[in-house]
């Protein structure tokens, strides 16, 4: 049951989808001092709390573990600027934005290069049931897990739960996974250089923190703030593609501007949540035209009436979608285990 309060996502028709493009080339062109001005307002306020997480720390070991707990969500937003930078939409000049993009990966924990590859073959390929498995949430159709064996049904059931998706996921991607470009293994040495090369600027700057204040530091405001900054992002990249009403199709239907509008979400998000996470909610403009900058987003949902109510997604809303896990080709829409069980007699 729909809330007064909410709004039920409404897709934009495919007929329009590639009209959209057209209209949305108007706001590409980032400003160079904006982008600055974003770039200062995000670092400054990260690096002074971890300033302050430190300082604390001589004080009480709570207060610097809940300093570096808030200064996740300002990591988050350095982790979209990233994002941006590999879109080639933060700076006009793509070197200036691609060194910018693998100096924050450092920060992120995330390969620029490996991230901008595997991420580019997300947006060329979502929505599409023949092209998954780089870049996106694993989702099985209703006749798929049907066709798995117990074995492999309790681990999808195992990876679609809460815990894993959101707890133990967000740290083994960008703790661990992230060190070795997967998906990418054998194509080349650029992606091997930069996932070894953010791995070595991460143990300098590990080894520099230790040798100033022992693990305590590493421990106490490094982990922390990285592992809630990966929940964060996690769960934001799960609620803009992971709703009732998203879209999959065979490549046979599939069409890319209906899938990047349809099936993405907008995640309606107040102030300061939408500064914090960088206007990353707009998500269904994003996949539609990428070179966007994230700070022109709100310019579309205000010239566009249509697309601030495409696709909306409340926060409520977006709590319930954890209760999605299968794709119902017969319906068009994402079912429960639960109602899989119910509707289709799956175990």
């Amino acid at each position: 049951m729909t809330r007064p309060d909410e709004t039920t996502p409404t897709p934009v028709q495919s007929p329009a989808a590639k009209d959209w493009v057209r209209v949305l080339a108007q706001y590409r062109e980032p400003s160079t001092w904006r982008s600055i001005l974003e770039l200062v307002v995000t670092l400054v306020p990260f690096l002074l709390l971890w300033t302050l997480a430190w300082l604390a720390m001589s004080v009480s070991y709570w207060l610097a573990f809940g300093i570096a707990l808030l200064n996740g969500a300002f990591l988050v937003r350095i982790f979209v600027i990233q994002h941006d930078c590999g879109h080639a939409s933060f700076f006009a000049n793509r070197t200036a934005q691609d060194w910018v993009g693998r100096v924050l990966g450092v920060l992120t924990l995330t390969p620029y290069d490996v991230w901008r590859r595997t991420h580019s073959i997300h947006h060329s390929h979502h929505g599409n049931l023949d092209h998954r498995g780089i870049g996106d949430v694993l989702t099985l159709t209703v006749e798929e897990y049907r066709a798995r064996s117990a074995w492999g049904r309790f681990w999808y059931r195992t990876y679609r739960n809460p815990v894993v998706l959101f707890v133990l996921g967000p740290s083994y991607l960008f703790i661990l996974q992230n060190r070795l470009p997967f998906g990418l293994m054998h194509s080349g040495w650029r992606y091997w250089t930069s996932a070894m090369g953010t791995n070595a600027m991460i143990v300098i700057g590990l080894a520099l923190m230790i040798w100033l204040g022992g693990f305590m530091p590493v421990l106490l405001i490094y982990l922390p703030t990285s592992v809630i900054a990966g929940t964060i992002g996690v769960w934001l990249f799960y609620v803009q593609h992971q709703f009732e009403e998203t879209h999959w199709s065979k490549t046979e239907d599939w069409q890319v501007h209906q899938a990047a509008l349809e099936g993405s979400s907008h995640y309606v998000l107040p102030q300061p949540l939408r500064w914090l996470t960088a206007n990353i909610g707009i998500h269904h403009v994003h996949h539609l035209y990428s070179r966007i900058p994230f700070y022109r987003l709100p310019e579309v949902l205000r010239d566009n009436r249509a697309l601030a109510e495409a696709q909306r997604l409340t926060i409520w809303q977006s709590f319930r979608s954890v209760n999605l896990h299968l794709w119902d080709e017969k319906r068009q829409k994402l079912m429960s285990f639960r109602e899989a069980r119910r509707r289709y007699g799956l175990v």
